[in-house]
């Protein structure tokens, strides 16, 4: 019988993998000795949002990378990655509008959407069979930060995230397991934003003062303890939800093709991770000695810069997409603005190096024991 090189490679990784548990189970003299290279690569697809795309990180600090280089060295096969995840990105959506033309992917844009994500990387595979891995992450930018934070109540927070979450995802998930037939797919989860371990002083007070409503207008005004304690719910009840949710996507659409072809990466996020905690795997502000005077002394009106490793380089791009334009009315000036000061501090609240490294161990736990797992094409 004659297979197909894809089909090959598939054989020889599954293989590899029985060769590896045995050969752990029983010491050899030599335990140094790499895996032999093949002459087939792996091609890992990277979808989603800046989740995966890894805002404000260093492209070797990235947690896409790090699954690369450890793929490489359990393998001993190249990695050939495409990355079409960036900052912003949405499932799906007819109301997004931005150009989709932006160089810098850490400027938070709508577009490309996941699904078109999907439809560029199919342009640019001469056979999507050649996809071992896709990893995806997505849903949180359709349901909103601001809008997660902000809602009134837990019940709001469990809606929205159905909503955005549920079918959406599922569709997602069930083209991604046809359109790349021999590829095993990782879809990864989020992570609470505030906990109680959040510092909660007058830099994260000035925060969610000026990046979310947290006023109704129906309603009193809010003191900053009534403030933060929302913000402490309603991440709690995000992540329970978005885990739950996005773990029955990966359940329905392995039932609805019958086989286990998606894989839930739940991130373990204990308090102590959270945006501003003692081991925070978030970015946060700047506090340096210098950055904190200039923010006394301005009375707050001076911001903190982010503590990210490419903000610099954000920076330089957001003041280029939100440069003014001839002729703006002052609404659109001020909209402009808004949309420059959330473009800089968009690396806010997204996982750092250790937290890449969080999600880095949760993808390479999955594919230790189910990477590439044989699957027949159709």
């Amino acid at each position: 019988m004659r297979y197909r090189k894809s089909e090959k490679l598939r054989f020889f990784v599954a293989t590899w993998l029985v060769l590896l548990v045995a050969s752990a189970a029983y010491p050899q003299s030599d335990q140094n000795v790499p895996p032999r290279p093949t002459r087939d690569p792996i091609h890992m697809l990277v979808l989603g949002d800046s989740i995966l795309w890894g805002q404000g990180l260093k492209p070797e600090h990235k947690s896409w990378y790090l699954v690369k280089m450890w793929l490489e060295k359990k393998t001993g096969q190249k990695v050939i990655e495409r990355i079409e995840a960036h900052s912003g990105a949405v499932i799906w959506g007819s109301s997004v509008t931005e150009n989709p033309a932006v160089d810098n992917r850490e400027v938070n844009m709508g577009r490309p959407t996941l699904q078109e994500e999907v439809d560029n990387a199919l342009r640019s595979y001469p056979d999507p069979r050649l996809i071992s891995l896709v990893l995806v992450s997505g849903c949180g930018n359709d349901v909103g930060v601001q809008n997660l934070l902000n809602a009134e109540r837990t019940s709001d927070v469990d809606e929205m995230t159905e909503t955005k979450c549920g079918k959406p995802m599922e569709d997602l998930l069930e083209r991604l397991v046809r359109s790349f037939p021999a590829a095993q797919v990782i879809l990864t989860g989020y992570y609470p934003f505030f906990s109680e371990k959040t510092r909660n002083d007058f830099v994260v007070n000035a925060l969610a003062r000026r990046f979310f409503k947290t006023q109704q207008a129906d309603t009193h005004k809010m003191t900053s303890k009534e403030v933060f304690e929302r913000l402490k719910i309603n991440s709690k009840q995000w992540y329970e939800t978005s885990n739950r949710r996005l773990a029955e996507a990966v359940r329905k659409t392995n039932a609805q093709v019958g086989a286990e072809r998606v894989m839930f990466a739940k991130i373990d996020f204990p308090a102590d991770y959270s945006f501003a905690a003692p081991k925070s795997h978030l970015w946060g502000f700047n506090r340096s000695p210098f950055r904190m005077m200039a923010l006394f002394l301005s009375f707050g009106k001076v911001l903190l810069p982010t503590n990210d490793e490419v903000r610099s380089q954000r920076t330089a791009s957001c003041n280029e997409v939100y440069a003014a334009k001839p002729n703006e009315t002052i609404e659109q000036t001020k909209e402009r603005k808004a949309g420059r000061l959330l473009c800089r501090y968009a690396a806010l609240g997204h996982p750092n190096r250790r937290g890449a490294l969080l999600y880095t161990q949760a993808i390479t736990n999955i594919l230790s024991s189910k990477f590439l797992v044989a699957t027949p094409a159709p």
